[in-house]
């Protein structure tokens, strides 16, 4: 994976879900960057990007957690989360939390233009257009709703794809239909949610896929554990972790 531009500071926006579900995908980004020619760094005061607040109303504590996230992160050349979920909260909602406090509204303006889910950030800023790995399986991805409505991420995990020796990409039906997760939806409104991953994992069976892949690690829990419920073989993996052939982990929901 040859190095397009010369190197630049990262901030690794790890994310809630990578940080104590699966750190394997955030070693996945760290690799995959580096390969990118970047400096990664890992901010410590960084917590959560207050999306579960923002989606309950509770714009006090999201906008707390905003300046947080900002004051940690805005020091450097880019801000990146292998999560389009998170990275649309930072881009998109975090300029509207703050635009009207006059401490921070041109901070929250610069700060969210060097904001980048991991994938998008590797093909269109960086110029990625392979990666150099090999794994002989037949695949399909799920669209994420906020890296696909709120980030336009399509192309860019299909392109890298597509460079992985043996790997077979299937698009299963429904790609773009939202999986159920939502978030604080699934707790929320758990019948509903559970009827929509259940279409969800209808679709990714019948496309014969041996893995289904995705950028967001919470549509992953959400779709790994309806396939576990009922007993389909297909196993999920963050795209990450295909990317940079970081597979040593076991499959996503397969320890629970």
């Amino acid at each position: 994976m040859p190095a397009a531009t010369p190197p630049v500071r990262v901030a690794l926006f790890v994310t809630c879900l990578v940080d104590l579900v699966r750190p394997s995908v955030g070693f996945a980004a760290v690799k995959l960057l580096e390969a990118a020619g970047c400096t990664v760094e890992v901010p410590t005061a960084q917590t959560c990007c207050g999306q579960p607040a923002y989606n309950s109303g509770d714009t006090a504590t999201s906008a707390a957690l905003a300046r947080q996230t900002i004051a940690a992160c805005e020091g450097y050349d880019y801000v990146v989360a292998p999560s389009g979920s998170c990275a649309g909260m930072l881009k998109s909602h975090y300029p509207k939390l703050l635009r009207d406090d006059p401490e921070w509204a041109a901070r929250v303006e610069a700060f969210a233009g060097k904001v980048h889910e991991l994938v998008s950030f590797l093909v269109d800023v960086r110029g990625f257009a392979s990666v150099s790995q090999t794994l002989r399986v037949r695949a399909t991805y799920h669209d994420s709703c906020s890296g696909l409505r709120e980030l336009g991420i399509k192309q860019q995990p299909r392109t890298l794809l597509e460079s992985v020796e043996g790997l077979e990409l299937v698009e299963m039906a429904d790609c773009e239909v939202c999986c159920g997760f939502g978030g604080t939806f699934s707790v929320k409104y758990g019948d509903i949610s559970n009827a929509m991953v259940e279409k969800k994992c209808a679709n990714v069976v019948e496309s014969d896929a041996d893995l289904v892949l995705a950028g967001d690690l919470g549509c992953l829990l959400n779709i790994a554990g309806k396939l576990k419920r009922d007993g389909a073989r297909v196993k999920a993996r963050h795209l990450a972790e295909v990317l940079a052939g970081e597979l040593a982990e076991p499959p996503i929901g397969a320890a629970d």
